[in-house]
């Protein structure tokens, strides 16, 4: 039985009804029946321990990863159609979401959310401490998604190296899997033809993509799932791939691909001069690299803050006053220039309210590790339950061995299962090894971000301007030029840490200068009670 544990507000009777949350990742989770299960038992004995009355279950079987899962949604549109349940029950954190939209939207709710599981409880009047370390959560919990990304691209990477189109196949090819039981692509013998057609037609250089287009539609091209016929951008960017030839680019590198071409380099080069020789653009080459351009927009109007050079060595900004969006005269803003040097300054001084002391990185460090017991119990349950799928996989294999030598089943018959499972096997040793080395960066990525948060001032005015431009898009949001002042937002959970760092940085009446951890990160509550985080602003 669960204890109950401190919840705000519940002296409210409106408030007593309360909404279920659980969130499987997979299908094979969900197959496995013990996640979804395991999590409604702990939230309904909670609320049975709280007093909570259920109002409504929702369940989602899909990954947080992106916005608009079904379950979520529909859960969102309840709290928004029922302002009287305002209390939201999740087993933890990265149940809940694993994206930063998701959190902004249930902020804006205004709800009160019990995670069981973690021991917390936030709401409008939770300590600015508690909001910052779940935002923290909430960050490495993203991180967690990009980190297994990342290994899926390193992945795709590995199969391009090898010669092996690493994703879905445009028109012309088909995903297939080989005679060694890797996926690969294969020519599709009813479209191949027509493209390579098309590049024969357009080469000439007497039609336009248009007619092309027509053409290749004529012929039978179209896509494959919906059998709509291709518009004039897929014509384009048909005659613009170099798979075509035999060859690739992958991520800015050229591969010799092991798939049959469809075209000859030279037809492929010569289409390449018609559409360059009909498309050339003049583009004015930009000579100076801008900190600040396209970075900050104009309050009046809302059109963006360019750089220009003036006398040939200081750097202006000036809104871009296009009629169209200004209200009033563009001239005038267009004629309000402000130096680069001043922009340096706000954006330095906007930077060091996230600086803090070795005591509170301790803390937070104390606190990534309890996080991160949590999350390594996920990465381990993941790769028992791998394992336990590669070992099933084998037994399969071994019984069917058997069987061909008992001459129950013929060689060509085991061959094709036996190359099918050992497929299987090979996936669920690349999810193994996702998770291992995605568990084992799980703590160096949040200190970093802690690290690059606590060091951002002194990053920023050391670094070219490429690099200054990058760290504030990081760390900052919705920047504006509003009555020569920056104004900005601070992401999430750098909001937060910044409102901590100035509460410990003001004394309290009747006491002295210094505070002590204590009273920073456990003292008064939220000064900004009641405003929603992602709408704070911070001035220079």
């Amino acid at each position: 039985m669960i204890k109950p544990t401190r919840a705000a507000s519940l002296s409210n009777p409106a408030l007593k009804r309360a909404l279920i949350y659980a969130r499987v990742s997979s299908k094979e989770q969900e197959k496995e029946g013990y996640s979804i299960p395991a999590q409604l038992k702990l939230l309904k004995e909670y609320a049975a321990a709280q007093g909570f009355a259920l109002a409504q279950e929702y369940v989602d079987v899909e990954t947080a990863k992106q916005t608009g899962r079904s379950a979520f949604g529909e859960m969102v549109a309840y709290l928004k159609a029922h302002p009287t349940v305002r209390i939201l029950l999740v087993e933890k954190t990265d149940r809940l979401y694993r994206n930063l939209k998701d959190w902004v939207t249930i902020d804006e709710l205004d709800v009160e959310i019990h995670f069981p599981k973690e021991g917390v409880v936030l709401s409008r009047d939770s300590r600015s401490s508690e909001k910052f370390m779940h935002g923290i959560k909430v960050l490495m919990a993203k991180n967690y998604i990009d980190n297994l990304s990342e290994e899926a691209r390193k992945g795709m990477q590995e199969k391009a190296e090898q010669g092996i189109w690493p994703t879905k196949t445009p028109l012309g090819y088909r995903n297939v899997t080989g005679p060694d039981g890797k996926k690969t692509i294969a020519v599709d013998e009813e479209v191949a033809p027509i493209v390579s057609k098309l590049f024969e037609w357009y080469a000439t250089g007497t039609l336009s993509l248009q007619e092309a287009g027509r053409k290749a539609r004529e012929a039978g091209l179209v896509h494959r799932k919906s059998s709509a016929p291709v518009p004039v951008s897929t014509v384009h960017s048909i005659l613009r791939n170099r798979l075509y030839t035999g060859k690739f680019e992958w991520n800015g590198k050229r591969y010799q691909g092991r798939h049959q071409p469809l075209v000859s380099a030279e037809l492929w080069e010569r289409v390449q001069g018609v559409l360059d020789g009909r498309h050339a653009k003049k583009h004015r080459r930009m000579t100076h690299d801008f900190a600040f351009s396209g970075l900050i927009a104009c309050a009046k109007c809302g059109c963006s803050i360019v750089g220009e050079i003036k006398k040939q060595r200081y750097v202006y900004y000036h809104c871009t006053g296009y009629a169209d969006k200004c209200q009033g005269n563009p001239a005038s803003c267009r004629r309000r220039y402000v130096r680069e040097e001043v922009l340096e300054q706000q954006f330095t001084a906007l930077l060091g309210r996230l600086q803090f002391d070795d005591e509170v990185l301790g803390w937070v460090r104390e606190a990534l590790h309890a996080s991160h017991a949590d999350e390594k119990g996920e990465h381990e349950e993941a790769i028992e339950r791998l394992k336990a799928e590669h070992k099933r996989l084998q037994g399969r294999i071994d019984a069917m061995y058997i069987d061909k030598l008992d001459g129950r089943i013929g060689g060509e018959f085991f061959d094709r299962m036996a190359g099918q499972w050992r497929e299987e096997q090979s996936r669920c040793l690349q999810e193994i090894e996702r998770h291992q080395q995605a568990e084992q960066s799980y703590m160096d990525e949040g200190v970093r971000i802690l690290d690059l948060a606590r060091h951002a001032q002194a990053l920023f005015e050391r670094q070219p301007a490429r690099e200054k431009r990058r760290l504030l898009d990081f760390v900052l949001s919705n920047c504006s030029w509003e009555d020569g002042q920056v104004v900005a937002t601070f992401r999430q959970p750098f909001d937060l840490l910044a409102e901590t760092t100035a509460i410990s940085a003001r004394p309290k009446p009747g006491t002295g200068a210094d505070l002590t951890k204590s009273e920073i990160w456990l003292g008064d509550l939220d000064s900004n009670q009641g405003c929603p985080v992602q709408s704070r602003k911070f001035y220079r």
